[in-house]
């Protein structure tokens, strides 16, 4: 039995099947998670982004073109969730983890404490995950236009056309935005490498 495509099975959830809105969750989760991660450096927010964009899928579903691809669609709706989270975020006050639970002052618990010190114990491991830390905080330097279009390249593959329909720009303003998230990231990088030897 031949798998269905993306399309046939928004098609057959628009039909009433059951499980054909569960099939097309499963299958993008773990993708779209990772790609909401990358905008929102958040696990939590990742999880609460990706909820909100499988329900906008959901309840747009009878408004999509059926003569396109659904994934870029999909991408689109996630993307624009991530980018209304850090609105969000950016006009909100966030406290410091080192912020006392209570209110005074007087060696009581601070949010940091509550959190698991479940550090890994290899060294390759830390210094591995140092380095996806170091890269990741060079990555949120980036405006959100040249971050974007470079995780969908660099970290998704996906292919110009696709990141054009997901960012709804043309395939020649993606190729110019990765030209200067590249040569911005670089230029970054070296300078947060020199800054750690200082």
């Amino acid at each position: 039995m031949k798998t269905p495509t993306d399309e046939q099975l928004l098609v057959e959830h628009l039909a009433g099947a059951p499980d054909a809105f569960e099939l097309l969750v499963r299958r993008y989760s773990l993708e779209l998670y990772r790609f909401v991660l990358r905008f929102t450096n958040n696990s939590v927010a990742a999880d609460d982004v990706l909820q909100e964009a499988f329900l906008q899928v959901y309840q747009s579903a009878a408004t999509f073109d059926q003569s396109r691809r659904l994934k870029p669609w999909i991408f689109s709706i996630a993307a624009n969730k991530a980018r209304d989270w850090l609105r969000k975020r950016a006009r909100r006050g966030e406290l410091p983890l080192d912020a006392q639970i209570d209110g005074n002052d007087e060696g009581d618990t601070t949010f940091g404490d509550l959190l698991s010190a479940d550090a890994p114990d290899d060294p390759a491991e830390l210094q591995a995950d140092e380095k996806r830390r170091f890269v990741q905080g060079v990555l949120d330097q980036l405006p959100a236009p040249l971050r974007e279009a470079l995780v969908l390249a660099y970290y998704h593959k996906l292919p110009y056309k696709e990141i054009a329909e997901i960012l709804e720009i043309p395939v020649g303003t993606v190729k110019s935005r990765l030209h200067s998230a590249v040569g911005k990231f670089s230029t970054a990088y070296r300078e947060a490498v020199d800054e750690q030897r200082e």
